[in-house]
């Protein structure tokens, strides 16, 4: 039988599908009717307070249309609050509110209880090892995510 040279993209392919799918179901579950780009906003912030929706579109790659979307439907829910950037009045900052935080913390347990099922088994070598290959993975195609 042949090698199949697209095995590796398939495995990570599928690997990919099923996180995805999980983390839509916790995000459906326990997330309030967050949509998972919302989710995806919310942990951003969580991790840049102050940002800006610029900033969020230069990380996530996005439209600046749909961020704005994603943006204003957090605010009008109370997750995200704005203030105005003292150095350009033309911008506003964004940080998480206490009910955001709270549940950007819900869905990081869900991501945790999600990694601990997909390494269920792994040694701590066998752990440390696959983190060295996806970091070697990521380098290889220079991604920044």
């Amino acid at each position: 039988m042949k090698p199949d040279n697209t095995e590796v993209l398939d495995r990570l392919h599928a690997l990919m599908h099923g996180l995805r799918r999980h983390l839509q179901e916790a995000v459906r579950q326990d997330s309030e009717g967050l949509g998972p780009m919302e989710a995806r906003c919310l942990g951003y912030f969580m991790r840049n307070d102050g940002g800006t929706q610029r900033d969020l579109v230069q990380h996530a790659g996005r439209d600046k249309a749909q961020i704005a979307r994603i943006v204003k439907s957090l605010l009008d829910r109370g997750l995200l609050v704005s203030s105005p950037d003292p150095n350009d009045g033309r911008s506003q900052r964004l940080s998480v509110t206490a009910t955001g935080q709270a549940l950007q913390r819900r869905m990081q347990q869900h991501r945790a209880r999600f990694e601990k099922t997909l390494t269920a088994g792994l040694t701590a070598s066998e752990r440390s090892s696959l983190l060295a290959l996806l970091d070697r993975l990521q380098d290889n195609v220079g991604s920044d995510s």
